[in-house]
C-alpha cells in the first residue's frame, strides 16, 4: 500500500473528515440545482428570458467539465487541503454574486465560479475521501460521500422553490452562501494536510485512459449515466402525459424518488463492499429491466409511482459503485481517473439530455424510457464482458 495514497491506512477513520467532505458536495450540488426551481423569478427580476437564465446551467457545466480534466495537473503542487477549501470559498462567492446580480453577466460570472468550484472538488472528492480512512472503509466512506449528492437532489429543487416563494430567490442564494460556509468550517476544522500524490500532468489522463481496462470502463459509465438522463430528463414529461399525473403529484413522485436515492446510495456502499463486480453489473440491468417494464406497463399511476421510486433507489448505487472502481482499478492516480470520471458524467448528462430530446420528440415519453433501457442493458453487458475490477497498472516509459 502506497502510503501517500491512504494516510489513515494504518490508524483510525477520519469519519469527522468524510462528513466535511459531504457537506461540501451537498452545498455544491445544491447550488448547481437551485436555478431550476428558480428560474422564473430570476428572469423576471432580472428583466431577461427564462432560456437566458437557464444559461446560468448550462455555464456551470461547461467550466465544470473543463475543470474537472485538468485541475489535478493544473494544481498538481498543491496541498489538497487547501484546495478543497478554496473551492468552498468559490462557492460562497459564487452564491453571493448571483444573490446580488443586477443583470445577467454578473448572474453567469458566479455560475463560472460555481462550475469551476464543482469541477474541481467533484473530481478531486474521491481520491482525497480514499486517503481519509483504511482501504476496507473506502466504499462505505464513498457511500457517505455520495449521499450528498443524494441529499441535495432532494433538499434543492422542492425546497428551493419553497423558501423563494418566501424569501425570493436571492434570499435562497444567501442562505446556499451560508451552507458554504458551514461546509469551509467543517473543513478546516477536520481535513488533514494532504500532499498531491501519483504524478499529475496534463498527459497523465490519457496515459490512464490508455491503461487495460480503462476506457471500456469510461464507456460503461457513458452508458449508465447516459442511459438515466434520457430518461430523467424527461420524467416530468412522461408522468404528465402518459401517467397524466398533476403538477402536485409530480412534486411528490420526485420528492420520493430522491429521498429512495438517498438510502439507495447508503445501500450500494455496503453492496460495493461485498461484491463490486456484482454491484456494477446489478444496478444497470435493474435499472433497464425496470424500463422496459415501463414501457411494457407504463400509463398506470401505482405502476409509474412504484417504478419511478424504485429507479431513484437503484441509481443511487450508480456513483458510488463507479466511485469505488476508480479507486480500486487506479488507486496510484484516483485524481486524474477521478477528474476522467466527473468529465465522462458531464459528457453523459449533456449527450443523454439530448439524445432524449430527440426521442421524445419523436416517439414520446415511451421512447425515452426504452432509449433509456437500451443502454442501461448496455452498460450491464459492458462491465459483464468488459470491465476488470482489479488494479490497472500504468504502462511500461
Amino acid at each position: 500500500m502506497n502510503p501517500v495514497m491512504n494516510e489513515k491506512a494504518d490508524g483510525a477513520p477520519a469519519w469527522g473528515a468524510v462528513t466535511a467532505m459531504t457537506l461540501g458536495v451537498f452545498g455544491l450540488v445544491t447550488a448547481e440545482f437551485l436555478p431550476a426551481s428558480l428560474l422564473t423569478p430570476i428572469a423576471a427580476d432580472l428583466g431577461i428570458s427564462e432560456g437566458a437564465a437557464g444559461q446560468a446551467v448550462t455555464m456551470t457545466a461547461m467550466f465544470g467539465f473543463a475543470v474537472s480534466l485538468l485541475i489535478s495537473a493544473a494544481a498538481r503542487g498543491a496541498d489538497r487541503r487547501n484546495m478543497m477549501m478554496t473551492f468552498s470559498v468559490l462557492l460562497i462567492v459564487s452564491n453571493l454574486m448571483v444573490a446580488f446580480a443586477q443583470g445577467v453577466y454578473m448572474l453567469l460570472a458566479g455560475r463560472v465560479l460555481l462550475g469551476i468550484a464543482l469541477g474541481g472538488f467533484w473530481a478531486m472528492s474521491t481520491a482525497v475521501t480514499m486517503r481519509l480512512v483504511p482501504p476496507g472503509l473506502v466504499p462505505r466512506a464513498l457511500s457517505i460521500l455520495m449521499s450528498g449528492v443524494s441529499a441535495a437532489t432532494v433538499f434543492a429543487a422542492p425546497v428551493g422553490s419553497y423558501l423563494g416563494e418566501i424569501i425570493g430567490w436571492r434570499g435562497v442564494f444567501l442562505l446556499a452562501s451560508l451552507l458554504g460556509a458551514i461546509s469551509l468550517f467543517a473543513q478546516w476544522r477536520s481535513l488533514p494536510s494532504m500532499r498531491p500524490a501519483g504524478m499529475a500532468r496534463l498527459r497523465t489522463l490519457g496515459e490512464v485512459l490508455l491503461r487495460p481496462g480503462i476506457g471500456i470502463g469510461m464507456m460503461a459509465v457513458l452508458l449508465v449515466f447516459g442511459g438515466h438522463f434520457v430518461f430523467f430528463t424527461y420524467l416530468r414529461a412522461y408522468l404528465e402525459t402518459r401517467g397524466g399525473f398533476s403538477i402536485e403529484a409530480i412534486a411528490i413522485i420526485l420528492l420520493g424518488f430522491g429521498i429512495a436515492n438517498f438510502f439507495g446510495t447508503v445501500l450500494a456502499g455496503r453492496m460495493a463492499q461485498l461484491s463490486l463486480r456484482l454491484t456494477l453489473v446489478l444496478v444497470p440491468l435493474s435499472m433497464g429491466t425496470l424500463a422496459m417494464v415501463m414501457v411494457v406497463f407504463g400509463g398506470n399511476p401505482v405502476s409509474d409511482t412504484v417504478s419511478v421510486v424504485l429507479w431513484g433507489m437503484i441509481f443511487g448505487g450508480v456513483p458510488v459503485a463507479w466511485s469505488s472502481w476508480i479507486t480500486r482499478t487506479v488507486s496510484d492516480e484516483a485524481e486524474s481517473a477521478g477528474g476522467l470520471f466527473v468529465a465522462t458524467i458531464q459528457l453523459a448528462i449533456a449527450l443523454g439530455a439530448g439524445l432524449g430530446g430527440v426521442v421524445f420528440d419523436a416517439a414520446g415519453g415511451t421512447g425515452t424510457v426504452f432509449a433509456s433501457g437500451v443502454l442501461l442493458l448496455l452498460s450491464a453487458t459492458t462491465v459483464m464482458f468488459g470491465v476488470r475490477i482489479r488494479a490497472s497498472a500504468a504502462a511500461p516509459a
